[in-house]
């Protein structure tokens, strides 16, 4: 019998494609899930039984999260990576880590195919396939969603003609968790002007008022939340946490797909937020003005060719190596403020802030030059712009 390694996830989509592929076109369907952070252990299990119930032949539970962290989350903090000033990339990075562990997993099992349930409108597909066909060549992609043009009501209405009774309320919206934040899609994302209600959010508001935190990092890493040391990974979800009963993180992101349509998803993503925000209010008071400049050249560069798919692409490594290089100095402690759905910087503290210096304060006095050195300075700085303004009798109207 034909082995077919299916990326499965236990909601609809891969529910709809281990039934098919095993009732339809006779494969024996092994199944793989890549936690990337999104799951309990509980959930886990139940996934793991549910697969079992839809006919998986072996299921696999991978999870990741520090390879995920090491390999990805680092480099998307260092470059403060924000899709569109918006998304911090919350399912663009986790899917390609989840192709690749899928594809690996295929090649061990030694199936001849493997299977994803994207549809053919969206970007999940091409970061798939991409990482598929440049790790396995060799093994086929099948994707059942796709090639069928399936909506969700049919994928619901299949699934209860086999037995497999799935809520409707439940299949309206598609919530991806991972460690690095939530989507939500829903039948408001297709269109222009609604929002999402908020009970279509995983996280409820629970706290008011106001609660201070300290995030402490050392090149770049958050090595301590509030003062507790831990590895960056584990303070992620601590923060994630604290930030969720304030019901911190709630956007919409609208993009330019890979295939070229405009793109609504909403997210979640409380932690990615606001240590991306006081990463950067970090950096303001440690990095020089080139470095900063640069960084957020190839900061952007580096999310969209992630966003894209693009990771196996050697520029990403060279980029990660130029990201790695620049938090030398970004060290140091960033208080931040937490209220009912949002959050605000107070400061930083740092042995390698550069406003702390005897040279002068801004706006106020200088103690490293005299005020001939200022206009000297002053005129040799505007001499292009006079010459230029002189040779060419500009009046400035």
């Amino acid at each position: 019998m034909k082995k077919v390694v299916l990326a499965y996830s236990g909601g609809l989509d891969t529910s709809y494609c281990l039934k098919y592929l095993k009732n339809e076109k006779g494969y024996e369907v092994h199944t793989v899930l890549v936690d990337t952070g999104g799951f309990s252990d509980e959930e886990l299990t139940a996934i793991e039984k549910r697969a079992y119930e839809l006919g998986s032949a072996q299921h696999a539970n991978l999870t990741i999260i520090d390879k995920y962290y090491d390999k990805a989350i680092k480099y998307l903090i260092f470059g403060n990576v924000l899709k569109n000033n918006t998304y911090p990339l919350s399912v663009s990075a986790e899917r390609v880590f989840q192709a690749i562990e899928a594809i690996k997993y295929a090649k061990k099992v030694g199936a001849t195919a493997i299977a994803h349930g994207s549809t053919g409108a969206g970007n999940d597909q091409i970061r798939f396939d991409l990482i598929f066909q440049t790790i396995a060549p060799e093994i086929e992609i099948i994707t059942p969603i796709r090639d069928l043009k399936l909506s969700r009501q049919e994928e619901v209405d299949y699934l209860a003609q086999n037995g497999v009774h799935y809520s409707w309320e439940k299949a309206q919206y598609s919530i991806n968790k991972g460690l690095w934040g939530t989507s939500v899609g829903g039948k408001e994302t297709l269109t222009s002007s609604q929002p999402l209600p908020s009970e279509a959010y995983p996280s409820q508001l629970q706290k008011e008022g106001e609660e201070k935190v300290t995030l402490h990092f050392e090149q770049g890493e958050l090595v301590a939340l509030n003062g507790k040391k831990d590895v960056p990974e584990k303070n992620i979800v601590k923060l994630e946490k604290l930030a969720n009963a304030y019901a911190i993180g709630r956007d919409i992101h609208v993009g330019d797909t890979i295939i070229g349509i405009k793109g609504r998803v909403g997210f979640e993503a409380a932690a990615p937020l606001i240590i991306i925000k006081a990463h950067h209010l970090l950096e303001k008071h440690t990095l020089g003005k080139w470095q900063q400049y640069w960084k957020e050249q190839l900061g952007n560069w580096y999310g969209m060719l992630f966003h894209e798919g693009q990771f196996l692409d050697p520029v990403m490594r060279n980029i990660e190596t130029f990201l790695q290089d620049t938090q030398k100095t970004v060290n140091g402690t960033v208080t931040v403020s937490l209220k009912p759905y949002h959050f605000s910087l107070d400061g930083i503290e740092s042995k390698n802030d550069l406003m702390n210096t005897g040279f002068g304060q801004y706006g106020e006095m200088n103690n490293a030059w005299t005020s001939d050195d200022a206009k000297g300075f002053i005129k040799i700085l505007g001499n292009a712009q006079n010459i230029f303004s002189s040779v060419n009798h500009l009046d400035h109207d």
